[in-house]
């Protein structure tokens, strides 16, 4: 289990601030490689801005704008790699990038970007772009406006409907290569002795309890909130230079496409994505200057409005309006502190490693990071925390290394056989093994030995309540919220699984040892927890007026 607490004599090669995607993918890699590592965090693992990503695994075309040809090998490399280790979160995802007259970024421009890209990638993707004439575009999506259509070109990404699953086989990977996962835990310090950081002290959540954690070396993988580690301790630069990005969800609408089209905003040229997934459409995202509380990040009605303003432009049918959506989700991006940018695109989307020494010794800070290149940064972190240390480098495991949802040497196989052996309908099997990979059996295991647990608790997705099982037991959630949200995903259906919520509590109660009085408590704390999304079942009028600007 995830949730517990380290000895007050605890010494470690490495302890890790922050359990998101970035710092779970370093202790996976420190791991393999041989160090003994802790990592805390103060709430769940990937909840914080690694669950508000687009879910696209970039080969890092937008990069190219930017002439940052090393980030475009390392996204494409990356991506690469994930279609073989993480087949069954990591997909092939095409989409259309249509042309229309007055864009910044005019037709041919985008055509040479990609026929560029194509090159970088060569053997290394799922298919090469190719142009759409506008006949072709009329026939193939015949609701995107035509007004000042100038062509198309499609290309072929890669997606991640479930980066929360993600981060919990990263745990999961992390666990079984020997590293401590301390959720639901906060750093209250760094220990700081001289020029020297010796680790972190540390306070249980629930208990109180406070505690050390003593290092060799202390990586400070926060994200948005590196300088909020650092603050009053370590004297040091603002790091952080985090944008607020917001996506919005809503039902299929009129018009709506059947791929992912990728298209430039009219009112301020940002690239924005409306695409299909899980059975409706995530429109985003933006990206704003923020000053704002980092812990109560919210789509601003501006954000809201414009992302259904641009939609409904280029699909006229759509008539998209603010009560059409069924949720926000927003973050702050771990991007590096620049002064004096004007167009936020323009900050680094790369990651850089920062030695505190001579001042700090032991201690690292991660900049920057994105979903798609988290192993790299990791294997990145874990060659400086072994030069560090004066040992002799030790080869990177994680390349070839399958994530636990992948352990089989024939994904294709094992997949096809478990749809035809399950007992499950078609559905329920496919989002089984698009959640959990051959840990799918281990659903059904849980089911066949107690016929209660294969019950269903979901009506929309057929959740299990072997799943609330699982995720407890052996995925280390901890809250409702942790289940819902992070673990088996019904959080993020149509009603962001409040209907769900009572059945799941009530597995918790009779599998699990909670009592009613905490069944009620975990209820209500997810309803809270559900607040900052916006949710349209909740009719919740949050708004968020920290924007520096609108977009």
């Amino acid at each position: 289990m995830p949730h517990h607490h380290a000895g007050r004599d605890d010494v470690v090669d490495l302890a890790v601030i922050g359990a998101g995607i970035n710092g779970l993918a370093v202790a996976r890699d420190a791991a393999a490689r041989g160090l003994r590592v802790v990592v805390v965090d103060r709430a769940d693992v990937g909840a914080g801005t690694s669950s508000t990503s687009s879910r696209l695994i970039h080969g890092g075309l937008k990069y190219l704008e930017r002439y940052d040809f090393t980030l475009v090998h390392e996204s494409i490399r990356e991506r690469h790699l994930l279609f073989r280790t993480a087949p069954h979160l990591v997909r092939d995802y095409p989409m259309l990038i249509p042309s229309y007259k007055g864009d910044s970024r005019p037709g041919p421009l985008i055509r040479l970007g990609l026929a560029a890209f194509d090159v970088m990638a060569m053997n290394r993707g799922r298919g090469i772009s190719r142009s759409v004439s506008v006949r072709k575009v009329a026939r193939r999506w015949p609701t995107l406006s035509r007004k000042g259509l100038r062509g198309a070109a499609l290309f072929h990404d890669a997606q991640v409907p479930w980066a929360e699953r993600l981060c919990v086989e990263l745990l999961l990977d992390a666990q079984r290569l020997g590293a401590r996962v301390l959720t639901y835990t906060t750093v209250t310090g760094l220990i700081v002795e001289g020029d020297q950081v010796r680790g972190l002290r540390i306070e249980d959540n629930a208990t109180g309890e406070r505690s050390e954690v003593r290092a060799a070396i202390t990586v400070n993988a926060a994200g948005p909130w590196i300088d909020r580690i650092l603050d009053g301790q370590v004297k040091s630069r603002r790091l952080n230079g985090g944008t607020k990005g917001s996506h919005i969800v809503v039902d299929p609408f009129p018009g709506a496409p059947d791929t992912c089209i990728f298209f430039e905003a009219a009112s301020d040229q940002r690239p924005i994505f409306v695409f299909p997934w899980q059975g409706r459409y995530v429109m985003g995202s933006t990206d704003l200057t923020y000053e704002g509380d980092l812990d109560e990040v919210v789509a601003s009605d501006a954000e809201i409005e414009y992302l259904l303003a641009e939609t409904n432009r280029i699909f006229p049918d759509a008539r998209l309006a603010p009560s059409d959506v069924l949720y926000s989700i927003a973050g702050v991006r771990p991007l590096p502190y620049t002064e004096g940018v004007s167009d936020n695109a323009k900050i680094s989307r790369g990651h850089t490693v920062l030695n505190h020494a001579p001042a700090y010794e032991g201690l690292l800070t991660v900049i920057g990071g994105k979903l798609t290149t988290h192993r790299a940064l990791a294997e990145d972190v874990t060659d400086e925390v072994l030069r560090v240390l004066g040992r002799r480098p030790r080869r990177c495991l994680t390349r070839e290394r399958s994530f636990p949802g992948a352990d089989t040497s024939d994904w294709k196989a094992f997949a096809q056989d478990f749809i035809r052996s399950s007992p499950l309908s078609g559905r329920q099997s496919r989002r089984l093994l698009t959640l959990y990979g051959v840990r799918a059996r281990r659903v059904l295991e849980l089911a066949a030995e107690d016929p209660s647990l294969a019950h269903v608790v979901d009506a929309e997705t057929g959740a299990l309540a072997a799943e609330v099982v699982m995720a407890v037991r052996e995925e280390g959630a901890v809250t409702l919220g942790d289940i819902l949200l992070r673990r088996i995903l019904v959080g993020l259906g149509a009603d962001m699984g409040l209907s769900a919520a009572p059945a799941c509590a009530d597995v918790a109660v009779r599998h699990l040892g909670w009592d009613e009085a905490r069944a009620r408590a975990e209820v209500a704390d997810y309803e809270a927890e559900l607040r900052r999304f916006r949710p349209r079942v909740l009719a919740t009028s949050t708004s968020s007026g920290s924007d520096r600007r609108t977009p």
